[in-house]
C-alpha cells in the first residue's frame, strides 16, 4: 500500500468511529414506569426524561434510569415494649419513587436503590423501635388494635419522612409476630389452662343438664303418679257412694233385694251347668245360699 493511501485511511476510520459512536448516542429509548437523568460531564441536566423514544441527544449524556414502578421492601427488626421483652416484626412497606425527583434522588443520595438504603430502612427500623416503646406488654402485639395503630403510625412517618426524599410510601403492612420464646411457653401454658377450664366447664354443664333432665322426669312421674292416685281416689268414692245408695235403697224398699235374687235364679236356671240349690224360705228375701255340689243320688 502505497504511503498517501495509508495516511488517507486512517481520518477516514476515525470519522467512521465517530460518526459510529454519535449516532449511537443521538437518541435514548427511556422503558416502561421508569425516567432518566442525563448527566454531561458530572453534572445533572435539570430535567429528567420520560419513557419512550427521545432524539436528537447530546451524545455525551452518561444516563442514570430511576424505575418508578411499585415495590416492596421487606425487613424483619427487633422491637424492644415496655416490659423489655424484644418482638421480632415482619413488616412490608409499599413504595415507589417520584419520578419528578429523580434528579434530586441522583444529586442527593445517587441511584434508587443507595436512596432506599440510606432513607428507607433506617426510617423504618427507628420507628418500629419508637412505636414498641409505647407498648405496656410484648404480647400486646397480638392485639389487632394495637396492630393496626403500629401500621398506621408507622405509614404516616415513613410518608413525611420520606416524601421529601423522593419515595412514596403507599401502605405498611405487619406479616408477622414472632414473641420471645420464654413468653410464647407462657401464652401456651395460658391457653392449655383456658382450654382445660372451658372443657370442664363443658362437662360441668354436661352434668347440669343430665341432673335437670332427671327432675324434670322425676316432676314428670310424681305427676303421672299424683293423677293416677287421684284417679283411683275418685273410683274408689264413686263405688263406695254407689255401696251406700244401694244400702240405702234396700233399707227403704226390702222388695229391691228380692227382685235381684229372682234375676240371680232365672240366671242360674239358664246354666246347662246349674247345680242344686237350697233355699230359705222362712226368709224375708230367699236367696241361693248353699251349693251342695252334684246332685243326690238316691238309692234303691
Amino acid at each position: 500500500m502505497p504511503k498517501a493511501s495509508y495516511f488517507f485511511s486512517i481520518p477516514l476510520i476515525i470519522v467512521v468511529l465517530l460518526l459510529l459512536f454519535l449516532g449511537k448516542n443521538l437518541f435514548v429509548t427511556v422503558p416502561v414506569g421508569h425516567v432518566a437523568v442525563a448527566t454531561l460531564f458530572g453534572k445533572p441536566q435539570p430535567e429528567s426524561f420520560k419513557q419512550g423514544l427521545h432524539i436528537p441527544v447530546n451524545p455525551f449524556y452518561k444516563w442514570t434510569f430511576f424505575d418508578m414502578r411499585a415495590k416492596t421492601l421487606k425487613e424483619k427488626a427487633e422491637v424492644p415494649s415496655q416490659d423489655q421483652l424484644k418482638t421480632a416484626i415482619d413488616v412490608s412497606v409499599q413504595y415507589r419513587v417520584d419520578g419528578s425527583k429523580a434528579v434530586q434522588i441522583l444529586q442527593e443520595t445517587g441511584t434508587p436503590q443507595v436512596a432506599l438504603e440510606t432513607h428507607l430502612k433506617p426510617k423504618l427500623r427507628s420507628l418500629l423501635r419508637e412505636q414498641g416503646k409505647t407498648i405496656k406488654n410484648a404480647e400486646d402485639f397480638f392485639n389487632d388494635k394495637t396492630q393496626n395503630l403500629l401500621q398506621n403510625s408507622l405509614q404516616e412517618g415513613l410518608s413525611t419522612f420520606l416524601e421529601e426524599k423522593g419515595i412514596i410510601v403507599t401502605e405498611v403492612l405487619i406479616r408477622d409476630i414472632n414473641l420471645p420464646s420464654s413468653l410464647q411457653k407462657q401464652i401456651e401454658q395460658k391457653k392449655e389452662t383456658e382450654q382445660k377450664v372451658q372443657k370442664e366447664k363443658a362437662e360441668l354443664l354436661r352434668k347440669e343438664t343430665e341432673a335437670q333432665q332427671i327432675v324434670v322426669q322425676a316432676v314428670a312421674e310424681r305427676s303421672a303418679a299424683e293423677q293416677e292416685a287421684e284417679k283411683r281416689k275418685l273410683l274408689a268414692d264413686a263405688q263406695a257412694y254407689e255401696i251406700i245408695k244401694i244400702n240405702e235403697a234396700l233399707a227403704q224398699n226390702p222388695a229391691y233385694l228380692q227382685i235381684k235374687a229372682m234375676e240371680a235364679l232365672k240366671g242360674i236356671a239358664k246354666d246347662p251347668s246349674a247345680k242344686i240349690y237350697f233355699l230359705n224360705g222362712d226368709s224375708p228375701t230367699p236367696l241361693p245360699f248353699m251349693n251342695i255340689g252334684d246332685p243326690v243320688k238316691v238309692k234303691e
